[in-house]
């Protein structure tokens, strides 16, 4: 148990670091008392966002001297993602509950060293993978329903994103794929990680078929011209027989619905669509094409809306609450693992032009792979 109010520190206050901090601030009981960046607009950024809550957070430079602080009892990390290697490192040494945007690293072998590092952690030391879009509320009532049975056992999941260009960041760090981990850890880890989700399984094989067709194309830096892809088709393959498809396209803002999800099984369909927040179900015998239920989905305990439709908020809520009762995290480090190899088995199959299976990328000596 933790004494209350959670003092919270936030490590990278870019604009997911902002992003975390006002979702702080919307809950019950928290305080943001220290940030740590090492660009000095970011850091003001991170302060403005604090205000003078507790007199305002204490501002540091190197995140090394905000975990020696003694100010937090959790932070969150949402440095750029090449820097998760080292920083997550040092959380980890510490006994600070951490939570880690997503991607978990850039690289498979980075994240086995994570995991490794992990296990060594203190007991009572919670860690919690950062996957916001299962909170989403439209998202959250498709895992509801495929548990509940309403579709059988799926044996579809189908995920589109039509979406806009990734955003500028600093020093543009997120144009190379050295940086981000590339297009299918950066950005669709969320999605991979929803696919396991919701069968329940791990995958064992990746095809995939992508490019740079639009995007950045004409953005030089120091040289240089980004090598993000913007768009793919991804199929993702389970031990069950299960499938999974990913449908991605970054230059698609001319769209209704930027996200869709769909599950199918023996018994029915359900789907999800945002920004609409609607859920639609269809049961087989029930319902034919265009008569299935419609539902507006809303969640009551969001307090702030932010940029994920609230489920940042949502995701907040359950991990101060697991911090003060002491229970597992709802996604864990491992998580983070599968959605970072998953994406990076689809960059490999686009290289060679062929499947990949996951174990190819896995070192098969660790517990993690199981």
């Amino acid at each position: 148990m933790t004494s209350s109010p959670l003092r919270y520190g936030v490590i990278g206050t870019g604009m997911m670091g902002v992003e975390h901090i006002e979702n702080i601030r919307a809950l019950d009981d928290a305080v943001v008392t220290a940030i740590s960046d090492p660009h000095p607009d970011s850091r003001a950024s991170g302060a403005a966002a604090v205000g003078d809550d507790h007199g305002g957070p204490a501002v540091f430079e190197d995140h090394r001297d905000l975990l020696a602080s003694g100010l937090c009892d959790a932070v969150v990390i949402a440095s750029p993602n090449f820097t998760h290697i080292d920083v997550v490192a040092d959380v980890l040494a510490t006994d600070l509950h951490a939570m880690v945007e997503k991607p978990l690293c850039t690289t498979v072998p980075d994240c086995e060293r994570l995991l490794g590092l992990e296990a060594t952690r203190p007991d009572g030391a919670l860690t919690w993978m950062a996957m916001e879009y299962r909170y989403m509320p439209a998202v959250a009532e498709v895992v509801r329903l495929v548990r509940d049975g309403i579709v059988g056992k799926p044996s579809m999941v189908a995920i589109r994103e039509h979406r806009f260009p990734f955003l500028v960041k600093v020093d543009d760090w997120n144009r190379f794929s050295e940086n981000t981990g590339g297009t299918l850890v950066e950005k669709t880890c969320h999605f991979f990680d929803l696919m396991n989700l919701v069968l329940g399984e791990r995958p064992t094989r990746v095809m995939a078929s992508g490019a740079q067709d639009v995007n950045h194309l004409d953005e030089v830096y120091d040289g240089r011209t980004p090598d993000i892809l913007d768009n793919a088709f991804v199929i993702v393959e389970y031990p069950s027989g299960a499938r999974a498809m990913l449908d991605l396209c970054m230059f698609a803002d001319a769209t209704d619905e930027q996200e869709e999800m769909s599950v199918v099984g023996p018994l029915g369909k359900v789907e999800s669509k945002m920004p609409s927040n609607t859920v639609h179900v269809g049961v087989r015998g029930r319902d034919w094409i265009g008569t299935v239920e419609t539902r507006t989905m809303n969640d009551d305990r969001i307090a702030h809306v932010g940029l994920h439709h609230g489920s940042s908020y949502i995701e907040h809520v359950r991990f101060a609450e697991a911090i003060r009762t002491g229970t597992a995290p709802d996604v864990t480090l491992t998580d983070g693992y599968w959605a970072v190899a998953a994406g990076a088995a689809a960059h490999r199959s686009i290289e060679l032009g062929r499947p990949v299976e996951l174990a190819e990328m896995m070192n098969t000596n660790t517990e993690v792979t199981r």
